[in-house]
């Protein structure tokens, strides 16, 4: 209980420094883009060369309608790219703060709030593209739309859990971050974001069954496609938070001290 009530606290004034870890994340987006005219948007547009892409040439693969697998697609590829973004810098987040960690007296959870904030900054960039392909090929339905809300609240929510265990694990092994990098390369492969689950017939439909994460986009992705998620798919997504936020608080305030001496 020592140690939950220890990451409990840390938690809690990370989430009160919530201004120094806005800042941090906003600075370094700047920092990565000076003196560039369009800045992040650059990120939007390959984003939007990417989607154009592998909509057209996948959806002709697999003898899609354009007006049904693009947005699917699209959807699918800015909510994928913040997941994979978050959770990947998170696993390097006390590693490349080693020196703030070691020299100033700070929350430990703020590097992975800042990583989560920097990445959704960029994703709200990304929702660009969502916002023009659905004006585009249209709202399929306006009364599931707003479920979007809490839908994209538990995909972050399971983002950041993930983000600080494997940013916590990382600081003590190091070759932790390129085995969550190739990791999260196959889970792209093997979760729903090219492909539906209707697209898998017979035995195959295990891949997504029993695939956590294509719960997880479901949440963000099915309102704005106009489908209601399902209950099985909103208990997963709640009961993996839940879950998820106990363990990492539980490592957190278990090795909350040794931090500082392993990065």
């Amino acid at each position: 209980m020592s140690s939950f009530r220890t990451a409990i606290q840390d938690l809690t004034a990370s989430l009160k420094a919530w201004r120094l870890w806005t800042l941090l994340g906003w600075l370094e987006i700047r920092q990565r883009y000076a003196r560039s005219k369009l800045g992040p948007f650059w990120l939007t547009i390959s984003m939007g060369v990417l989607v154009g892409t592998m909509g057209v040439v996948y959806g002709t693969l697999f003898s899609q309608r354009l007006s049904d697998y693009l947005p699917m697609v699209a959807i699918g590829l800015v909510i994928w790219n913040f997941f994979s973004s978050t959770l990947n810098e998170g696993s390097l987040s006390y590693i490349v703060s080693a020196n703030y960690i070691r020299q100033v007296r700070t929350p430990r959870m703020i590097y992975v709030l800042q990583a989560g904030w920097r990445n959704f900054v960029i994703f709200l960039h990304n929702f660009v593209i969502v916002a023009i392909v659905l004006a585009v090929f249209g709202v399929n339905s306006w009364k599931v739309l707003p479920l979007i809300i809490p839908g994209l609240a538990l995909l972050v929510l399971n983002t950041l859990w993930m983000a600080s265990l494997a940013g916590l694990i990382s600081a003590r092994f190091r070759d932790l971050p390129q085995i969550v990098s190739a990791l999260t390369q196959v889970a792209f492969y093997v979760t729903p974001i090219l492909f539906s689950g209707q697209m898998l017939q017979g035995k195959h439909h295990w891949i997504v069954e029993f695939n956590p994460l294509a719960y997880l986009i479901d949440l963000a992705r099915e309102p704005l496609l106009g489908v209601m998620p399902s209950p099985t798919t909103w208990a997963i997504g709640v009961f993996m938070a839940i879950g998820g936020w106990s363990l990492a608080l539980l490592l957190t305030g278990r090795y909350h001290k040794r931090i500082p001496y392993w990065v």
